[in-house]
């Protein structure tokens, strides 16, 4: 069962995707290839990630090997520093000659600043970046509800994507419904938790996950994102090894029961960000 979730627009994305954050350099680069050699053609980078070159000339490299271009898609994101208009259009420029890539597939705004509140001129930026060919598809990440309703209100154009915290401790079943509702696909960032978040356990060593996992005989990562699957969130782990790459993927292929699905949810909980995170008031630039 190979799935793809499909935005407003007819614009799609496989089910999972690499995640890059503190990917870089060669070794970074060597992870991109061997992701993109072992089937994923999704590939998440940003600006403030500092590896827009390394993972495009991954990307490069892979397709120098018989990667289909066509069927690949290199994201990154505008960083809060750069959200006026003139700004983020160079910023945009500048990804694209980072990555030494033909085009930048999709382009989001990493974070909206509501206190800053220059979202909206961010969001132009990246409209005319698309208009003019800079950028495939335009997106957001972290954006809110009123985030969203605001830059579509002044622009009539909707994101295709919203990139924003997804795990089984905050599984945002709301944010979920709403984003459906609106053809936005929804990515999870740190899916499976990460190892620098303060944690009574960490998400994998949850016994409702592990049993689940023992049950189909997959590890307990895989069982999350086969959760993510199911709810229909594009979750974005990061490796950089193949195995463990080749492992994340098929989780796309397993089929979780209802009731699994369920059980996982129920680990949410009020204050289940692993950081303080909330887009209401946190800021990065």
């Amino acid at each position: 069962m190979t799935v793809s979730l499909r935005a407003h627009t007819g614009f799609s994305l496989p089910a999972i995707g690499l995640g890059t954050y503190r990917l870089g350099g060669a070794s970074g680069a060597a992870a991109v290839r061997s992701a993109v050699q072992n089937g994923y053609q999704l590939i998440d980078s940003a600006f403030n990630y500092e590896n827009e070159g390394a993972t495009g000339r991954g990307l490069r490299e892979a397709v120098a090997d018989g990667a289909d271009r066509e069927r690949l898609v290199f994201t990154s994101k505008l960083p809060g520093r750069h959200h006026s208009f003139d700004a983020a259009l160079r910023t945009i420029e500048e990804s694209l000659f980072r990555s030494g890539l033909d085009r930048i597939d999709l382009y989001l705004i990493h974070w909206p600043n509501p206190n800053v509140g220059k979202y909206p001129e961010a969001w132009r930026a990246l409209v005319a970046a698309k208009e003019r060919g800079l950028v495939g598809e335009i997106g957001v990440s972290n954006f809110l509800p009123a985030h969203l309703e605001r830059i579509e209100a002044d622009t009539g154009v909707r994101p295709v994507v919203n990139q924003i915290e997804v795990h089984p401790y905050f599984p945002q079943e709301e944010a979920l419904a709403y984003h459906r509702e609106r053809g936005i696909i929804v990515e999870g960032w740190s899916p499976v938790g990460r190892a620098d978040a303060v944690l009574e356990r960490p998400i994998t060593e949850e016994p409702v996950i592990t049993e689940i996992a023992a049950a189909h005989g997959i590890s307990p990562t895989q069982a999350v994102l086969a959760w993510h699957v199911a709810r229909g969130v594009v979750p974005l782990p990061k490796s950089q090894d193949p195995q463990r790459q080749r492992q994340n993927l098929a989780a796309a292929e397993i089929v979780l029961e209802a009731d699994e699905v369920a059980a996982i949810t129920a680990l949410g909980r009020p204050d289940g960000r692993l950081a303080d995170q909330d887009p209401a008031h946190h800021e990065e630039f």
